[in-house]
This record gives structure tokens, sequence and C-alpha cells, in this order.
């Protein structure tokens, strides 16, 4: 039986997240097709047969099923409104959203299928998952989540510390952070559980960025046709 293929829009094409996207629609059978790609600004009209659309020229893009979107918070607002408006899915990985924007994005799953996560990795939705677990089982033990990324990350803790964090947070415990930014590690994340006598280690390394967006991408495929929501990675395995 043949699949038709989800229907992408790529916003934030240029970036590092975009260009992985594009490039790994091409080079495997994602179950994609790119119909639009979305930058700031554009220099060419069609790239490797991939329509570029400028930021001011969002609502001229071709029909879509899912737009997956890692753009810079003053780029949000546009997508998030085209996909309510069109009825189109959104996947989006762009953090630093106000609290304004956070909730808008809440009111649009009301319409539409979403999914935001700091992390699209598949392993980090599972460590998530386990952390949350963790935390319910060992009430009253330290929680301490190390983070490690290269030089150029400048946010620290890291979004995906933050949510794991959260995640402990929601069985109880108060977690601690720390931060290592050094070389060009793409991205650690260790969550200790400790208490007298014994600690469990949960931990999960990237070494390919390339993960990040093929996570997206399995998460595109798995939210086209799906009732209005906010989903989460892990319900989407």
């Amino acid at each position: 039986m043949t699949t038709t293929p989800v229907r992408l829009l790529i916003h934030g094409a240029t970036g590092r997240m975009g260009q992985a996207l594009l490039r790994l629609c091409r080079e495997r059978d994602s179950g994609c097709e790119v119909v639009a790609a979305v930058a700031r600004r554009v220099d060419a009209r069609v790239i490797d047969g991939v329509p570029q659309f400028a930021a001011a020229e969002l609502a001229g893009v071709p029909a879509f099923d899912v737009a997956i979107d890692f753009s810079l918070p003053e780029g949000f607002d546009g997508i998030l409104s085209l996909c309510v408006a069109r009825g189109a899915a959104l996947v989006s990985g762009t953090t630093g959203l106000s609290n304004a924007q956070k909730a808008q994005l809440d009111a649009a799953s009301a319409t539409i299928p979403l999914a935001w996560a700091s992390n699209f990795s598949l392993g980090v939705a599972v460590l998530h998952e386990l952390v949350a677990r963790a935390a319910t089982l060992l009430p009253g033990w330290d929680c301490d989540i190390v983070e490690a990324h290269h030089t150029r990350k400048l946010d620290a803790p890291s979004g995906t510390a933050l949510t794991l964090g959260a995640a402990s947070q929601a069985g109880g415990a108060q977690p601690h952070y720390a931060s290592i930014r050094a070389g060009d590690i793409v991205g650690e994340h260790l969550v200790q559980f400790a208490a007298a006598g014994e600690r469990i280690e949960l931990v999960h390394r990237a070494s390919n960025r390339d993960i990040f967006a093929r996570g997206a991408l399995h998460v595109a495929t798995r939210l086209r046709g799906r009732t209005p929501g906010s989903y989460r990675v892990a319900e989407l395995l």
C-alpha cells in the first residue's frame, strides 16, 4: 500500500536545524515532501526543487499538512497563526518563547494538533519519562542534573535540562543544575538521584545533531491527521 507523503513546510529553513531537515528529506525516504522552505530572506526562488519564501511572504505558501518550525521567537507568531488559519499541524522546537506566546500555543491546541519540545531526540523523550517515573518512586532523594554542550551555546541550563527538571518536579523532586560548556560537545544530559549509600544515573549523549531533525520528522509524520491537542514526543513514538 502506498502512503501519501506528508506535505511539509520548513520554517527557519536557513538555520542549522532547517538545513538538516531539508537534507534528510532529500537523502532518505522520510515519508515527507517539502512543499515550501521559509526563511527571513531568500536569495533564490527554488533550491533543490523546493520553493523558497521570505517570512514576509508566509501567507502565500502552498497547501501543507505540517509545519516544522525551528526559528526565533520573533518569527513564531506568524507560523502559529498560519497553521491555525490553514488547519495544519505544527511541530516546533523554537525556544525562548514569552509567556504570551506559550499561552497562544496552548490556545491553538484546541484547534490544531501540535507538538512543542525543547529537544526532539527520541532518546531524550524516553529519558524524560524515566526521570518522571524515578522521581515518583524515590521521594526524598537528591536530584541533580548535569548538562554539557559546545562552547557556542549561551543559555545555561539548557532547555532540555530544564524540561528534565520539570519532569522530576512533577514527581516530587527538587532538581539542582550544573552546566558545562566545552569543545564541540553536541549535547549530554545526566540526571542523578542519590540517597545514603546509593545513586541512580540516567544519561543521554548525542553524538550527531541529525538526531534532532530525525526526531522532528518522526513526530511530523505521526501528527498528520491527529485530533487537535498538544502532544508530547513520547506520545508519538
